[in-house]
């Protein structure tokens, strides 16, 4: 079983440095896909109260042998529920349907900045973080705006910033300013979309280290100092993608996989205007 390497955040907690996705699973679904990534050796297993899956991903986690302090479970708010009373009750019903008496990392899910209530569930989590509720706080999807603000008006700087990030949409920019801020990045969708996999330059990293195409795209988000967050629910890739990190991309390999960056490869909603279904 591979051995996960631990990452130090801001507040001084620790985070694996990969995560499994559970997105798009239902609770059945996710219930066996988490047993299976325990038996993998995943530890940090990321969901969110918008995936409808939490009651799943807590039963798969509380019936495997594996004690609470050694897993980091993260959940995100919904859009609907922004705002701080509504944070405070969302957050209850996700640990009820965790099964759990405390999360490892709560996230803003997206920023919705034309509903303006991300500041006011800030101030919520913070509120939870410092009852013990919440080991981290955190956010997803948010831009440096979104960032900036949150530290001018709180003075409390967010652990991670879960962001899409795939080779072929770096978030450069974005990424740095985590580093100014001291921000974790975490990313999601680090495969990117399907045709990525199969991607000439992808293929030739690959060849080069007797590597897969997925197993590629997973080590260049580590290399970019990130956390990948891959979906699976078949058990050889949750296996395989584990792999990413007994081999490291040379700076040639760096290069060229930056030469399929662009801008305009973006999967999901842009967080300037998106609007949470």
């Amino acid at each position: 079983m591979t051995t996960i390497p631990l990452l130090t955040l801001n507040d001084g907690h620790r985070i694996p440095a990969m995560g499994f996705g559970t997105y798009p699973l239902d609770n059945p679904q996710a219930e066996a896909a988490v047993r299976e990534a325990l038996r993998a050796g995943y530890r940090l297993f990321d969901t969110a109260s918008r995936y409808g899956n939490e009651s799943g991903v807590g039963t798969g986690l509380v019936s495997f042998d594996v004690g609470r302090e050694d897993i980091f479970v993260t959940t995100k708010l919904r859009g609907a529920d922004q705002g701080f009373d509504s944070t405070l009750r969302a957050f209850e019903s996700s640990l009820e349907r965790l099964k759990m008496s405390y999360v490892d990392l709560y996230l803003i899910h997206w920023p919705l900045p034309m509903k303006d209530q991300y500041v006011e569930s800030w101030k919520a989590m913070v509120r939870l973080r410092d009852e013990g509720r919440i080991r981290s706080i955190g956010v997803s999807n948010f831009l440096p705006e979104h960032l900036q603000r949150l530290v001018d008006e709180t003075g409390v700087t967010p652990a991670v910033n879960q962001i899409e990030m795939h080779a072929d949409f770096a978030q450069g920019a974005l990424l740095e300013t985590h580093r100014k801020l001291g921000i974790l990045t975490e990313a999601w969708s680090p495969l990117g979309h399907g045709k990525l996999l199969e991607n000439p330059v992808v293929q030739r990293v690959a060849a080069r280290h007797g590597k897969s195409g997925a197993q590629v795209l997973l080590r260049w988000v580590i290399d970019s100092g990130a956390i990948p967050i891959p979906k699976s629910a078949h058990p050889e890739r949750m296996r395989a993608n584990l792999h990413s990190f007994d081999f490291q991309l040379t700076a040639d390999d760096m290069r060229d996989l930056a030469t399929l960056d662009s801008p305009h490869n973006r999967i999901g909603g842009d967080p300037a205007t998106y609007v949470e279904e």
